[in-house]
């Protein structure tokens, strides 16, 4: 389980979060939705320990596996190589080629990211944060750019890989379909 408690945030002067609260349950993904600006990306990046609250309290995390807005992939570097990046056990990286191939990514495990399409880059930072192993998976849009049919190869990915196996994850969209995919539980930010 990934809590939050009474999370306070501001940046400068401008106060985005007041008394937070939010649980992610072992095994459930959690959507947060809402206008831009209102605070969704700045509750990831306390989950993910990139900001530090103000003030409160977040337990249950010790190492997120994260897809960020974007792929932040390696262009130079092989499709592989990048999915290898974060040091994997063996046979995590038996798992990732595997995963790669159901990602409809197989052909390409050897090209050079650079050639990739916008839509296998997605489903490639989608493979490598699954190839982790992380404790709660953080979403950041994680569907952009792909095809109705791979979303839902990927998404089938996800809910094996952590919600099935009684992790946390959670998400942001804008987009209601992207919740349904993964039977998000949707938490609604006000501007």
């Amino acid at each position: 389980m990934t809590e939050l408690k009474n999370i306070d945030f501001s940046y400068g002067e401008d106060k985005v979060l007041h008394k937070f609260n939010l649980t992610v349950n072992d095994g459930e993904c959690v959507c947060l939705s809402g206008p831009s600006g209102c605070g969704k990306t700045t509750v990831l990046k306390l989950v993910m320990g990139l900001l530090k609250p103000d003030s409160g309290e977040i337990s249950g995390v010790k190492r997120p596996s994260v897809v960020f807005q974007e792929d932040r992939l390696l262009s130079s570097f092989s499709l592989i190589t990048n999915v290898l990046l974060p040091p994997l056990a063996d046979e995590r990286k038996t798992v990732a080629i595997e995963l790669l191939k159901e990602a409809n990514l197989g052909d390409s495990i050897h090209e050079k990211v650079r050639n990739l399409s916008g839509g296998m880059k997605r489903r490639a930072a989608i493979v490598r944060a699954l190839c982790f192993e992380g404790d709660v998976l953080v979403l950041d849009e994680p569907f952009n750019g792909i095809d109705a049919e791979n979303k839902r190869i990927m998404a089938e990915m996800i809910k094996r890989e952590y919600i099935q196996k009684g992790k946390p994850v959670l998400m942001v969209s804008h987009i209601p379909s992207d919740a349904e995919l993964l039977n998000a539980r949707v938490v609604t930010f006000e501007k």
